[in-house]
């Protein structure tokens, strides 16, 4: 099942909905319980209907079915016509992860090439002859998932304008996937951990890449770097995890203007969500609506590549059976007064 949070045709106040995929439409849940004469608080948002539960999930399943059953008039809107809001609009909480190697070995060497460009190319011909360069993440990165927290007033949902920020020259786009949150938990053990995810979404965790490598200097990990307005992009949908059967062989994609930048796989991550999940509960509880990204896949941003984007551009995530999200990059608007 595909969850929305969207803005029907006519406006009016965010609605939870359902996509019909053989229509391409999105049901109105609130409006269908309400039509099929059942309880419709678990859908007065993204958040409420989470905090139900599975039991709250079901029930949307079932009116789901209903309507593309009985098609009763009033309830759905074409796709096209809506506007899709992040599925989680203000998630509770945003960690992102840095869960593939791949990505952070190659940032390291495009940075090496600009500041030593002989060790650049010694890596890049040892991992042609021996399939490993020399450069590594720190030994601590291989222990435990390392993360940082987003801000989730930032969020915004598929083909919304991404905002580029006046202190940066080099913004870049990071081809992500991530979990909500569904469960309430402490002390989640690994072998439990797929339970407490409600679904997979795409993500893209912009970065103002300058800045980022001046901050990284101080230690303490990303800053403003990755903290500004319309710097989530969350969408277009939250696809239930019952209908993710194998979320660590998920092909990926990214699209610049259309051009084709960058493919990788999330079978390359090295920690799970559910080790994540394990790891980042250890004496803390997870809530639902809490967001967990999984870092970048290998190739997934213009860092790595060594390739930048601009204003005007549209960015393309699209990864297999989650769906595209796409965003156009603007100049940030003036600030008021």
């Amino acid at each position: 099942m595909k969850l929305v949070t969207y803005i029907r045709p006519a406006g009016g106040p965010p609605r939870v909905g359902a996509i019909d995929s053989r229509l391409e439409a999105v049901i109105d849940l609130a409006a269908a319980a309400e039509r099929f004469e059942q309880p419709t608080g678990a859908f007065t948002d993204m958040l409420t209907l989470l905090e139900q539960g599975p039991a709250a999930l079901e029930e949307a399943r079932n009116i789901l079915e209903r309507a593309e059953r009985d098609a009763p008039a009033g309830l759905m809107d074409e796709l096209s016509t809506v506007t899709l809001l992040a599925p989680v609009p203000r998630p509770r909480s945003i960690r992102d992860c840095l869960a593939f190697e791949g990505h952070l070995i190659q940032a390291m060497r495009t940075v090496a090439g600009w500041k030593f460009p002989p060790l650049a190319w010694i890596d890049r011909g040892l991992a042609r002859v021996l399939g490993r360069g020399c450069l590594r993440p720190p030994r601590v990165w291989y222990e435990r998932p390392i993360y940082y927290k987003g801000n989730p007033a930032s969020v915004v949902g598929a083909d919304a304008d991404i905002e580029w920020p006046s202190f940066t020259d080099r913004l870049d786009f990071e081809l992500e996937f991530g979990v909500f949150i569904g469960r309430r938990g402490k002390n989640i053990p690994v072998s439990d951990a797929a339970s407490y995810i409600a679904g997979f979404t795409i993500f893209n965790d912009f970065s103002a890449r300058d800045l980022q490598l001046r901050e990284m200097q101080g230690r303490l990990g990303p800053a403003k770097s990755k903290d500004f307005d319309t710097g989530n992009a969350i969408g277009p949908w939250l696809v239930t995890r019952d209908e993710v059967h194998r979320p660590y062989g998920l092909e990926m994609i990214a699209r610049v203007n259309g051009e084709e930048w960058s493919r990788g796989n999330s079978g390359r991550m090295h920690f799970s969500f559910e080790e994540i999940i394990a790891a980042v509960s250890e004496a803390e509880t997870l809530h639902p609506g809490d967001f967990i990204g999984s870092g970048t896949v290998p190739g997934g941003c213009g860092l790595e590549l060594d390739r930048w984007i601009s204003p005007g551009d549209v960015i393309e995530l699209e990864v297999s059976g989650l769906g595209i999200l796409r965003n156009r990059i603007v100049r940030a608007k003036q600030p008021a007064g």
